[in-house]
């Protein structure tokens, strides 16, 4: 039987491979109040790089968590963002690939193809009527054709990327996702529609799409941008994803993935909304929020903890440059209102966490901050053994807060209202 998955499903990342058992006991929170949420695990190839992991460390973290907490329901290992030069590595363990075609947006695809897939889709062209949507899509075969001629590249290499996988697991025994959030533009609802049409011309069998929403998706700090617009785009994509599983045969499930979902309060509220209103499902990706977590943790525990979290602090402070540098498109930092090294040092546990926790309401809570120490696990990953063996010595304060976080920052707001 073919994997399928759920209607609601959770991205959760844990770059030093602790806190699973910690991210799943959210999970079975929310199965206690009647809402099955099931979890799934990424880590990156970056990711991996930088601490110096293997990707088979997700599969065994994952599974020891699952039977620590006797998980009854799915769960699934993703592997993150690859491409064709990085698969390979994950075949045995991944079972969930996202597969990740951003580099391809806007190369050339041949004349040819282009005038090809035109006339296969003259559906595609006129005043488009989809359910769900209160207006008309106007579209022409130069505006079908221009963005045919922006996507069907990487549309093409995603299918090379699945039948890459498919040649070498079972049919049926992974979940596929297409991502195409890292790019500068939105894709609005007909370019999406044009987009599934390509995909199902690929006969990928999809089950996640992760396209780019209006608004700055920063890592680890809330939505920036008109939460208001971002409601009215993400319903027309739900509307346009029900329209092209009738209208292609793609996959019933096929559900909207939000790519650094982590933190994204302000747009929780219509995300619950428009799924509840339309029976659709969601795939939110939280990532590294519980790398932050730990921290708070090891702030929050006082004495050798606190020093060592504010050792971090030092170190990504001195580094900013180098550590930004990578996520220079999904963060944005004043270091203006960074406080200094010394300041830090001489903070209480209260102080730390304070800072750092995202808590929009405290007046201590400093999102540059935030933003610096979510891209700064490169720092501890440094610290070699010293680092892990803390977060040994933390341990109840730290699975206090990634439980905490996950259940009632993300999974309540998101999926449980």
């Amino acid at each position: 039987m073919s994997k399928q998955l759920e209607r609601f499903s959770l991205g959760v990342g844990d770059r030093f491979a602790h806190e699973a058992v910690a991210q799943l006991q959210a999970c079975v929170l929310a199965a206690r109040h009647g809402v099955e949420v099931v979890p799934v695990w990424n880590k990156s190839h970056r990711e991996h790089k930088i601490v110096g992991s293997k990707p088979d460390s997700v599969r065994f973290e994952a599974d020891a968590a699952v039977d620590a907490l006797d998980w009854k329901h799915s769960y699934y290992v993703d592997a993150d963002h690859i491409n064709l030069l990085t698969v390979d590595g994950y075949l045995e363990t991944a079972d969930f690939f996202t597969i990740d075609v951003a580099d391809e947006i806007g190369k050339a695809a041949p004349a040819a193809d282009i005038d090809a897939f035109v006339a296969r889709h003259p559906e595609l062209i006129g005043d488009l009527r989809i359910e769900g949507i209160g207006r008309s899509l106007p579209a022409t075969a130069d505006t079908v054709r221009a963005t045919a001629g922006k996507y069907l590249a990487a549309v093409r290499q995603a299918g090379r990327i699945y039948r890459h996988i498919a040649a070498r697991k079972q049919q049926g025994s992974f979940i596929t996702e297409v991502s195409m959030d890292e790019t500068d533009f939105p894709q609005t609802p007909p370019e999406l529609l044009v987009i599934l049409a390509a995909i199902a011309d690929e006969e990928i069998p999809i089950q996640t799409i992760a396209p780019k929403f209006t608004g700055r998706f920063n890592k680890g700090v809330d939505y920036v941008g008109d939460v208001e617009q971002f409601e009215r785009e993400f319903r027309d994509d739900l509307a346009v994803i029900a329209h092209a599983v009738a209208a292609y045969g793609l996959p019933s499930n096929l559900k909207l993935s939000v790519h650094s979902g982590s933190d994204k309060f302000s747009i929780y509220g219509p995300i619950r909304r428009a799924v509840h209103d339309t029976g659709a499902g969601v795939h939110v990706k939280t990532a590294g929020t519980t790398w932050l977590e730990e921290l708070i943790g090891l702030a929050e525990d006082g004495g050798e903890g606190l020093a060592m979290a504010q050792e971090v602090y030092r170190e990504a402070y001195a580094h900013r440059e180098a550590l930004c540098a990578p996520y220079a498109a999904v963060i944005d930092i004043d270091e203006a209102k960074l406080p200094s090294p010394a300041t830090v040092d001489d903070w209480s546990p209260d102080d730390y966490v304070a800072a750092l926790r995202h808590d929009p309401h405290n007046p201590a809570y400093n999102q540059h901050l935030r933003q610096l120490l979510h891209v700064g696990y490169k720092v501890a990953a440094q610290m070699e053994g010293r680092f892990t063996a803390m977060l040994h010595e933390a341990r109840e304060s730290i699975v206090r807060n990634v439980t905490r976080n996950l259940y009632e920052r993300h999974i309540r707001p998101v999926f449980m209202g």
